[in-house]
This record gives structure tokens, sequence and C-alpha cells, in this order.
């Protein structure tokens, strides 16, 4: 490649502007326009890449439902009430306000599909919790925290998943089902580490809550807890689309909140769909400069090229799929997660299917390592949200946050071997893959 090449120019454009501070949507969409103006092509092209992607891609619109979805259940007193729920349950053990952390993400993961809104939306009260009377140092009540919420988009619904699905044209019912089983696994792992973390360290056996109390708090939670029974039963029913069940979703969680619990006033429903349309427009802008540079990579037979690179090695399915372990795992220190889904893992994708892989099993294993690098500096996001809403040294966060991330990598390299694991729940409901 010479160093008047439009592609290499691009790249370098891209970089600087991402550099300069540049939200990385629209430093792609500038690279791509760059690009068209440098190869003599029509400019407008970039621009129809976005429309036609946008328009034609009717699961999109599920991302912002979520987003509303979850926007809405952290407005209103779902949460606390879900909380109270998970510490009935297991608040009653060693290390009890961990494992209350762990339970609780996994029953939100089935109702938001965001590990941000996990943990912005809980993490703030669960980590209070912890710390009250210093019965958790705040660096542990943040980092197990951040991990939990990794599970958010692994249980299904997941918008990565819904991302994955638009790129690869896979099934997004069967990439739901297919996350199920190692989210269970991740939560199961984190339980373990917390355990072992509470009996090290001698922290307290939470206040216990009187078995007389678990009909009332169940009933409390209950509305919260039949969302995802909703949602997952709706989608495997056949009653609804994953995108009209993220409609019904949001809908489900402002009647909820407005009408049962009474807790969602009119200026907060405002400011919830104030704040939802604001990440709905940061990620329409990432996808949006996604689809456009996806052009640019195409044009210049990017995954063609990488195919016949990896053809060249000679690399089985399993030795494939560890380099893409690696790769995304390093990526992840280093780039947001939405960016590699959209423009890293397409190019992956043809040489998965020339392998073998199978697509739904690849896109777990792909939002697995993606939301790891939701937790490893230095970019890490959610180390960042956890460490303010903690008001903690990043570094002191960071360092009891490596036990977690070595369980989920173990988590991951199992998932990534043992494709059954992944695979059997979508069999069972008729997927052929």
């Amino acid at each position: 490649m010479s160093l008047d090449s439009p592609f290499l120019l691009t790249i370098i454009a891209l970089a600087g502007l991402s550099l300069l501070g540049l939200p990385i949507g629209l430093s792609m969409i500038t690279a791509s326009v760059i690009y068209l103006a440098l190869s003599g092509q029509d400019m407008s092209i970039a621009a129809e890449q976005v429309l036609n992607g946008l328009n034609g891609s009717y699961i999109l619109l599920a991302v912002p439902l979520f987003i509303v979805s979850a926007g809405l259940m952290n407005a209103g007193t779902m949460t606390d009430r879900l909380l109270r729920f998970c510490n009935l349950l297991v608040g009653r053990f060693r290390g009890g306000l961990g494992h209350v952390n762990v339970v609780q993400s996994v029953i939100f993961a089935g109702m938001s599909g965001s590990a941000i809104a996990d943990a912005a939306g809980s993490g703030k009260i669960i980590i209070d919790m912890m710390r009250r009377n210093d019965a958790y140092p705040a660096s542990y009540a943040a980092a197990i925290t951040a991990a939990t919420a990794v599970i958010g988009p692994i249980i299904p619904p997941s918008i990565p998943m819904v991302l994955y699905a638009l790129i690869s044209d896979s099934s997004i019912g069967y990439l739901f089902l297919g996350g199920v089983i190692p989210g269970m696994l991740m939560a199961l792992a984190q339980m373990g580490i917390n355990t072992w973390m509470a009996h090290r360290h001698g922290y307290p056996v939470a206040e216990r809550v009187p078995l007389r109390e678990f009909p009332r708090l169940t009933v409390e939670a209950l509305p919260a807890l039949l969302m995802p029974v909703i949602l997952l039963g709706g989608i495997y029913g056949g009653v609804m689309t994953p995108t009209e069940a993220a409609g019904a979703a949001a809908a489900y969680a402002f009647l909820v909140a407005a009408l049962l619990y009474r807790s969602l006033p009119a200026r907060e429903a405002y400011w919830t769909l104030l704040d939802s349309a604001r990440s709905t427009a940061a990620i329409g802008m990432l996808i949006a400069g996604a689809l456009a540079f996806n052009y640019v990579v195409t044009s210049e037979n990017i995954p063609n090229a990488v195919r016949s690179l990896l053809a060249g090695w000679e690399l089985s399915q399993w030795q494939f799929l560890l380099a893409v372990n690696l790769i995304l795992l390093v990526l992840g220190c280093l780039l947001e997660g939405s960016t590699i889904l959209l423009v890293v893992v397409p190019v992956l994708i043809p040489t998965a299917q020339a392998l073998g892989v199978d697509l739904v099993h690849f896109g777990v294993v792909v939002v697995v390592n993606i939301m790891i690098g939701l937790i490893t500096p230095p970019y890490g996001l959610l180390l960042f949200i956890v460490a303010k809403l903690s008001d903690t040294r990043l570094s002191a966060v960071v360092r009891d946050t490596v036990p977690f991330i070595v369980v989920m990598v173990g988590t991951l390299v199992l998932i990534t071997y043992v494709p059954d694991l992944v695979l059997w729940l979508p069999r069972q409901l008729g997927y052929q893959g």
C-alpha cells in the first residue's frame, strides 16, 4: 500500500479525528467522505449507505425501545423493589450483598439489554448499600458492580446482539437464547469469586430478612419480575418479533412505573425520554458512521483480504476462534465496544463462515468479548462509571476487578470451545445450526 493510497490516508484521518476528540461516529463519516473524494467517487454515496442501512433495518428499532425501557425502570421504583427481593433470596449468606449485586444484574439483564443502564441505574443504590457501616470497601463494591453489569447484554434481551444480527444477518431470537447459559455461567463464576473474597476478607453477613416478609416482597417485585417473562415469552411463543417485544417492554415499564407503582411523575418521565433520546442519537450516529465506513472497507476488499491471509496461515476453526478472542480482548482495552462490533467484526465474519463456525455461536463469543472489554483498563467504560458512582480512585477499582476479569475470561474460553453451551438452548427451540 503506497503512502498516497486513499485508504491509508482515510485511516490516518480517522485516527487523527478520533484523537482530537471528535465522536467516533462523526469521525467515521468524515473519513468515509474523504475516501470517496480521494478515490474519485461520488461523495453522496456516504449518505446513500447511511440512509439505506438505517431505513432497511427494522431490527434497529429495538435499540431505542430497550433504552427507553431501561430508563423507565430506573426512573421508577422497580430497581428498589428488585433489590429488596434479591436481598431476601441471597442476602443471608456471607458476602450476601455481593450476591445480591449479582442476582439483581441477572434479573435486570432480562429487561434492559444494556450494561451501562444496569451500572448507572441500580449501581449507585447497591454500592451505597454495600458501603453502609463500612461493611465493604468502596473499591470492592464498585468492582463487583462493574463486573455484574457485564451480564446485562449477555442474557437476553441484548442491544449488542441486535447490532450483531444487523451485520451478520443472524436470527435475533436464537442469539438471545444462545446468551442465556453463558450469562448464567458468568453469574455463577462471579458469585464464586464473591464467596471467596467474602471469606478471605471477612465481609459480613447481611441482616436477615424474616421469611414472613417473603410474600410481601415477592408481590411488590412481581410486576418487575414479570417483564422478562412477557418479553421472552412473547418472542419465543411466536407472538412478537424482537422489535415488537422491545416496544412491549417499554410500554409495560411505563405502565408499571406510572400507573401501578405511581413512581413516575410527568417531569421525571419527560427527562427519562429525553435522556433515552440522547443515548439513541449517540448510538445512531455510531451506526451511521459504521455503515458509511463499512462501504470503504468493502470497496477495498478488506474482508476477502483478511480471509485470504488467514487461509494462508491454514488456521483450524479453534485456532481462528483463539485468534479472534485475543484480538477482541486487546481491542476491548482500547476501543468502545460498539465500534469493535460494527467495524471490526464484519471483517471477521466471512472467515468464520468459511471455516464453518456457527454464526450464533460466534455472535455470543463476540458479545462476551466486547462485554469483558467494558471492565478492562485503560478504556473500560464501566470502570469509569462505577469509580465516579462510588467516589473511589480508578486504580483501586481496577485492582479489585482483576479476579472477576480472570473468571470471566475463563468462562469465555469455556463457551468458545464447548459450543453446545451456547447452541443447546437454541436447538431445543428449533435452531438447525
